[in-house]
């Protein structure tokens, strides 16, 4: 079953004594109850219990809404106005909140948005994982939720797109019509490839960040400068993306900053001027060109050359160091990830005596079984990107660790050799992405039957899932569940966004 917006949507819909069904296009008065998948609200049509979800709207607030689509059990609808506003509420610092589809619940109580999120968590270890919550041992398994202590300035990473498209909301529009500029260099529009929000300050990166895209938006436009945002549709003009990383020196401790400009082809010369003002910055100590010449529009370039000082920046996790290239995986709030890196290393309950194999799966760049490393036998990881393998290699050789093997696999496409390169593991840490863990990988755990699997999501649906899958079986295929859920941590890794992250502790019965 996929674990998708209906799987959210039905942990708030109960049994229905009536067929109501509303209208497209038809007008509702709703009052927000939740918030579920993608930070979306959940709502119910007075007197019938029928379930509609809507983006921006928040717990408490009572709203006038259209009904955009319908979708089996549920119907989504589009806020037209506030009646009354939603509990919690307070003043959003940043001028796009309301706008920019990163920070979707600025405006709610920090306390009040990890509540929301804690109450996602459970709603769906109970409806879709089928963990019931009158279970005894229940409250001792669903942890409270752990908040994070920066709720600003806490990513690393931003990328920022250049367009030739300028997008204003409605009401900003006539306030705008007679600005003539319609290049933009910020984030896409919420629901549009093609148009993007002008963004001249983002309040989740660095201070040092946020300098250097100020320099950027300065001068970017200027015509003698002879830059061109590329466009779309036309698959015409220059500048595609900006990439902004923060590390931090490892001697000093100072922020560091790396600037990657992603061009759709390789013109040095026209990047010269941007890269000479940015680097007056002393905290700009990487500025790398990414070379796309695709018509598709991603940040990742075929080539990537190095315009000023290092092709690498650095960043401290666990006591270790790691180097950043403009294009690895590395997690995106470095603060929360000690946090997040901490409970993991409590779930392995290591034994001291560095006797355990672990089994690392979608291990990225080595982050979460190099941080380990030093206290087992041996670790395996897998990983799909050839790129996170090999920046996984160089990272446990800058720290000196040995005692780690990180091998290039699908892990979405394993057969009945696999597990045939590695003895068996004690503990077996799976951290995939959004969509979760593919049946074949889940059979080959529960034939495993390694005696602990720490499971770390980035999407509760997917994770309820297939904790359901490991604990409970799947009776429709005859396969049989083999394992004992100890503790569900919920972690909030991105403040004011609706992003949950769970660390699981399952155990063999």
């Amino acid at each position: 079953m996929p674990a998708t917006a209906t799987a959210a949507a039905a942990t708030a819909i109960p049994a229905r004594s009536t067929s109501y069904f509303p209208r497209k296009n038809q007008t509702l008065e709703l009052e927000c109850e939740s918030l579920a998948y993608k930070g979306k609200g959940v709502c119910k049509v007075y007197g019938t219990g029928f379930v509609v979800l809507c983006d921006r709207a928040l717990p408490g607030e009572r709203f006038v809404g259209r009904v955009t689509r319908r979708k089996g059990n549920y119907a989504e609808v589009t806020k037209l106005r506030t009646i009354s506003p939603h509990r919690d509420v307070v003043d959003a610092p940043c001028e796009y909140a309301s706008y920019c589809g990163g920070c979707k619940t600025q405006n709610l109580l920090y306390e009040a948005q990890v509540r929301a999120k804690e109450q996602q968590v459970r709603e769906l270890i109970v409806h879709v994982g089928k963990f019931p919550d009158n279970d005894p041992e229940f409250p001792a398994m669903m942890k409270p939720i752990v908040p994070c202590d920066i709720q600003f300035h806490y990513r690393n990473k931003m990328e920022f797109s250049f367009g030739s498209q300028r997008w204003l909301p409605r009401e900003l529009f006539e306030e705008d019509r007679d600005d003539t500029e319609n290049h933009a260099l910020g984030l896409h529009a919420p629901g549009f490839f093609d148009k993007v929000l002008n963004v001249n300050k983002c309040l989740l990166q660095s201070d040092p960040a946020n300098k250097v895209l100020a320099a950027i938006q300065d001068c970017w436009r200027d015509p003698q400068l002879g830059l061109s945002p590329y466009d779309v549709h036309s698959h015409a003009g220059f500048l595609k993306h900006l990439m902004l990383r923060t590390g931090r020196d490892i001697e000093t401790g100072q922020l560091e900053v790396m600037v990657n400009f992603v061009t759709s082809s390789y013109k040095p010369e026209l990047l010269k001027p941007l890269v000479e003002k940015i680097t007056s910055f002393p905290e700009v100590v990487s500025v790398v060109n990414n070379v796309n010449t695709s018509v598709g529009n991603t940040s990742t370039g075929e080539e990537e050359y190095t315009l000023h000082g290092k092709s690498t920046i650095t960043e401290t996790l666990r006591g270790l160091t790691f180097q950043i290239s403009a294009n690895s995986f590395f997690q995106t709030n470095t603060w929360q990830a000690e946090v997040l890196y901490k409970l993991i290393e409590e779930c392995a309950g290591l034994r001291g005596d560095g006797s355990e194999i672990v089994l690392d799966l979608f291990c990225g760049t080595g982050t979460i079984g190099l941080t380990l490393a030093r206290r087992v036998r041996h670790v395996y990881g897998y990983e799909v990107v050839a790129q996170a393998i090999s920046d996984a290699c160089l990272n446990a050789k800058l720290n000196g660790i040995s005692n780690a093997t990180f091998i290039q696999g699908d892990l979405n496409k394993i057969d009945a050799n696999f597990g045939s390169n590695f003895p068996k593991p004690d503990i077996v840490i799976s951290d995939p992405n959004r969509p979760g863990m593919h049946l074949k990988l889940i059979k080959f755990l529960l034939k495993l039957k390694a005696q602990r699997i720490i499971y770390v999501s980035c999407n509760p649906a997917t994770c309820a899932r297939d904790l359901e899958y490991l604990c409970h079986g799947v009776r429709e295929q005859n396969i049989e569940g083999c394992y004992k859920l100890k503790s569900v941590q919920p972690v909030d890794m991105f403040p004011h966004t609706p992003h949950i992250e769970c660390v699981c502790l399952l155990e063999l019965c």
